[in-house]
């Protein structure tokens, strides 16, 4: 068990450096979101499929599972895709208009919570009170941590783009995992993230023809889109899957919080960012009902 906690704690870990990847290819290599995004979606699918044909034809993995999707499942695993896409789209562009602590708060924090609301929706699964409860917590938390001690004219301008760009992140995260929910107890996890950013990539390629000189971003900044691609992306759900299968699905959920708390360290001491006393409450607010929700699903 003490392994698996360490393979998730890694992957958590790795997550939580995305922002802050981001945030240096924007400075550095002039890198847009949506060119940051495809980029690691384009490096992270070749590396998922060696891993999962690796693991079916090792016998790594489990039997009742196939070890690719079906022909039927095509229109899910496009809808995954596009799902996938639009993450990584809202994600980074909200971090070059926020920063990383609060792109990595309102988006990272708030899919759990989407989740258990979409899944109540559409899989029926019940509002327990401390569900409910969590959700409430993480409603305040969330205008806290936007509100802070910003103006109306900040909030209605620059920061409150970004803020809906994280949340529409957490959005798009949420509907993937309950969309991939039937997929998961079909197919084997590595085989689904490999379809789902192979596609996801595909679907971004047209937009970067508006792009501006993109070959020269990809030849400035080409070490730390190699790093997204590979390390926080492809290795880290390799290393998930790998630990989930482990640990108990709760103890999971805890060790998966270093993913913010890494990405929010990064934001205040390494760039400086700062979140204020309101702020900061917001933000203890919205940890605080992650770990209600977690308590809640044990």
């Amino acid at each position: 068990m003490l392994l698996g906690l360490a393979l998730i704690a890694l992957a958590a870990a790795s997550w939580g450096t995305t922002g802050a990847t981001m945030t240096l290819l924007s400075r550095e290599a002039a890198a847009s979101p949506l060119l940051v995004g495809w980029s690691r979606l384009a490096i992270a699918a070749p590396v998922l499929v060696l891993a999962a044909a690796g693991a079916g034809r090792f016998g790594a993995r489990h039997p009742s599972l196939r070890a690719w999707p079906s022909l039927a499942d095509l229109p899910l695993c496009a809808a995954l895709g596009l799902a996938m896409a639009a993450y990584q789209v809202c994600y980074f562009r909200a971090v070059t208009l926020v920063g990383v602590a609060p792109t990595a708060l309102l988006a990272i924090c708030s899919a759990p919570l989407l989740i258990a609301m979409l899944a109540a929706l559409f899989l029926g699964d019940r509002l327990t009170p401390l569900v409910r409860l969590s959700l409430g917590v993480a409603v305040a938390g969330t205008a806290l941590l936007v509100v802070g001690p910003r103006g109306f004219d900040e909030i209605a301008g620059r920061f409150g783009l970004g803020a809906l760009l994280a949340l529409g992140a957490g959005v798009s995260y949420a509907v993937y995992a309950v969309a991939a929910k039937g997929l998961l107890a079909r197919v084997t996890p590595l085989a689904v993230s490999a379809i789902t950013f192979a596609l996801a990539a595909l679907f971004l390629a047209p937009a970067l023809l508006g792009e501006a000189a993109p070959g020269r971003a990809l030849a400035a900044g080409w070490p730390l889109l190699v790093y997204l691609g590979l390390g926080p992306t492809a290795l880290a759900y390799v290393l998930f899957t790998a630990g989930l299968g482990r640990v108990p699905a709760t103890a999971a959920g805890i060790v998966s919080l270093l993913e913010p708390l890494t990405a929010t360290t990064l934001g205040l001491l390494v760039f400086g960012e700062r979140l204020g006393p309101v702020g900061a409450a917001g933000a203890i607010l919205l940890l605080a009902a992650l770990a209600l929700l977690t308590a809640a699903r044990r």
